[in-house]
């Protein structure tokens, strides 16, 4: 299940920035090898994915092309959030050659890289079916693209964190060590938050306590090992929300949410990802 959405306006202002820049940073003011090409010929072309993966970015795709060419037809055989096979085609081109050639590229990296956060986070949810946890990102995002990759988290069936410091407050140890103690930290952040969701990070289990103690209900627990996540569901006895963060893998992703806790949170899910293998070929071409 999602437990967030990211707004349409933030989500539509999130693609056209993504794509001026893009644009702005392959394209420039002139595509000098399009030039090569006759303005008026028109082509055929689509793109496949050369491995297995759960399809995220289309909004983005799509955009590149109407940016640079609104008369581009774009038909898509797949859906968002469907997952491919090796070799299957995802969608069909029809416009203008130069036009498709100018945005391949660009294109092709939005789908890819938003691709790549997708399919990493269904594998995580799917590792930890049966258990009540759910899978959260982080703010280890790639700089410009935090609003794209924690919709691909979505897609890919996670769940967003805060999407920046602004919307929501996350007490760290560093924050906790600049402070004059734990105790006054609550009740400040109360005065700046815009709603009670105020996360605490713990490194400890007498921390944990503390917290507790102090009120918070939403606690992380930061690089805790499968013992002591243990024992911090039971000495919580569901007063706060928990949160495991810290070393988790596919590998042992399954223990962790078997613990007990509420949420795992990864910044591989956006961080350490491998672009998914997707590629463009010209299918016909007519030159007038």
């Amino acid at each position: 299940m999602q437990s967030s959405k990211i707004n349409k306006k933030i989500l539509a202002e999130a693609i056209r920035k993504n794509i001026k820049m893009a644009l702005e940073e392959d394209v420039g003011k002139i595509d000098l090898s399009a030039q090569l090409i006759n303005p008026k010929s028109t082509a055929i072309a689509y793109v496949k994915s050369k491995q297995s993966a759960l399809i995220s970015g289309i909004p983005w795709f799509n955009s590149t092309f109407y940016s640079l060419d609104p008369t581009i037809k774009i038909k898509w055989l797949i859906k968002e959030g469907q997952i491919v096979k090796k070799n299957q085609r995802l969608c069909e081109l029809h416009g203008k050659a130069r036009s498709i050639l100018s945005g391949e590229r660009v294109a092709l990296n939005f789908l890819q890289t938003l691709s790549a956060t997708s399919t990493t986070t269904h594998y995580y949810v799917k590792a930890i079916s049966g258990s009540h946890a759910k899978i959260f990102d982080t703010r280890k995002t790639i700089p410009g693209l935090r609003i794209a990759q924690k919709y691909a988290v979505i897609i890919g069936g996670g769940n967003n964190q805060r999407i920046g410091l602004y919307d929501q407050i996350l007490i760290k140890e560093n924050h906790i060590k600049s402070s004059n103690k734990m105790d006054d930290l609550l009740p400040l952040a109360l005065k700046y938050a815009k709603n009670k969701n105020i996360q605490i990070e713990v490194e400890r289990l007498d921390q944990l306590k503390k917290a507790i103690g102090l009120g918070f209900r939403n606690i992380l627990l930061d690089n805790f090992d499968i013992k002591a996540l243990k024992k911090a569901v039971l000495i919580n006895n569901g007063k706060a929300l928990l949160e495991a963060s810290g070393n988790i893998t596919l590998k042992n992703v399954k223990k962790i949410a078997l613990t007990g806790v509420d949420r795992i949170s990864l910044g591989s899910l956006t961080k350490n990802i491998k672009a998914v293998d997707l590629s463009m070929r010209i299918e016909t071409f007519k030159s007038l």
